[in-house]
């Protein structure tokens, strides 16, 4: 006697993947998930390749045009906010 399961919160596509899967293997159910779900933690697992874009590389690629946002460098802060607060406080 062939016991058959329902997957709970399986989608249609997967399903029909599934059933081609057990179709074209002779796995059961169990069997075809347990082997698809092997070859992609084998797959993550070995990944050990560097990132292809560090964050840096990202970070220059923003268009923030001459200085960024900044007014002065960061090295004379005590200038920029005195031009800050005087552009604010003129009338």
């Amino acid at each position: 006697m062939i016991t058959t399961h329902q997957l709970v919160g399986v989608d249609v596509e997967t399903e029909q993947l599934l059933q081609a899967v057990i179709h074209l293997t002779g796995l059961s159910p169990s069997e075809a998930l347990k082997q698809g779900l092997i070859l992609l933690q084998q797959r993550f697992k070995n990944q050990t390749d560097p990132p292809t874009v560090r964050p840096f590389e990202i970070y220059q690629q923003l268009d923030q045009g001459e200085g960024g946002y900044a007014i002065v460098s960061s090295a004379k802060v005590k200038e920029g906010v005195k031009m800050a607060l005087q552009r604010k406080l003129q009338p």
